[in-house]
């Protein structure tokens, strides 16, 4: 029963990639940014945890986060902002980004001089880490201990 496992892995292996490595790669890496874009959009749809307050234009009332928590969404523009690209480089190389066109994204996620961080992409990324691990090894992209 082993010796039929090993065989079919070898075969699977080999499918995934001998046969079409660009493209497998580019699913995998295309897999695993959306799981973190989509932690990190999650994380600011949570709501917040800190004190409530009026806000106006419009009317509203707001619960903040509190330092070091997500951002808590407000208007939806913080979300709206969050997008992915996948590319694939003239070296065989994918890169998977995740992009906050926010303007004050930075200063959530590292804070300034007047405000704690609020981090929410890096938080994202580190929940998943393990997860991304196990489809990069299960594609036998890499070896881990």
């Amino acid at each position: 029963m082993k010796a039929k496992n090993i065989e079919q892995l070898k075969k699977n292996l080999e499918k995934r990639l001998v046969a079409n490595p660009n493209k497998n790669s580019l699913n995998l890496i295309d897999r695993a940014t959306r799981i973190v874009q989509n932690t990190a959009i999650k994380s600011l749809m949570a709501g917040g945890t800190g004190e409530t307050v009026t806000k106006y234009n419009p009317n509203r009332t707001h619960t903040q986060s509190k330092p070091l928590d997500a951002p808590a969404s407000d208007t939806g523009f913080l979300v709206s902002q969050i997008t992915m690209n996948v590319k694939s480089n003239p070296d065989g190389s994918v890169v998977g980004s995740i992009i906050s066109a926010a303007p004050y994204s930075k200063a959530l996620e590292f804070g300034t001089t007047n405000m704690t961080e609020r981090p929410f992409m890096q938080p994202a990324l580190e929940k998943n880490k393990r997860k991304i691990q196990g489809m990069f090894k299960k594609q036998g992209l890499i070896k881990w201990a």
